[in-house]
């Protein structure tokens, strides 16, 4: 008698998700403003209540810069989350990634690039939600929504910061 057994896939396939927006602005002051983390609590939905523990106001960013936060996405319910900047080329791009959080995979790549009238970042994310088939439904069901609700909410903050000058 001869017995198959086949791996059969039971956790979510990473996901990929990229959002550009136009900045009216010179690439160097807005790589000044993005390159300093403490800043990315003016581009994150009050909801979410994010919260920077690391003493890091006044620091420009750096390769190997760990970043310690509490959130509260789900319920009011807060989550530690630990990121890592793990890639800079100045003025062109940085990287961060989970170390501890809510996901089984997060990888933020942030572009900047000089164009006519101002700067195009472009947002690229690979995420996994944890969890096995539970975490394939919960993403299906509210996480993706909520990752988009945060992109689109960072789209406005970034409006509002950097308005287009006459």
């Amino acid at each position: 008698m001869r017995f198959s057994l086949q791996h059969k896939q039971t956790y979510m396939q990473p996901k990929r998700k990229q959002w550009t927006i136009f900045v009216p602005r010179p690439l160097e002051e807005v790589w000044a403003f993005f390159s300093r983390p403490e800043n990315l609590e003016e581009m994150t939905p009050d909801h979410v209540s994010f919260n920077i523990l690391s003493p890091i106001k006044g620091v420009e960013m750096y390769p190997g810069m760990v970043i310690q936060y509490t959130i509260s996405p789900l319920l009011g319910i807060p989550m530690h989350w630990v990121t890592e900047i793990t890639q800079i080329r100045d003025k062109e791009f940085f990287i961060d990634d989970q170390r501890v959080g809510p996901y089984a995979l997060w990888h933020h790549q942030h572009h900047f690039k000089a164009v006519e009238g101002g700067t195009e970042m472009t947002d690229i994310l690979h995420y996994q939600v944890p969890f096995g088939p539970i975490g394939t439904i919960a993403n299906w069901l509210f996480v993706e929504r909520m990752v988009d609700q945060i992109f689109s909410y960072r789209e406005a903050a970034v409006q509002q910061l950097f308005p287009a000058t006459r």
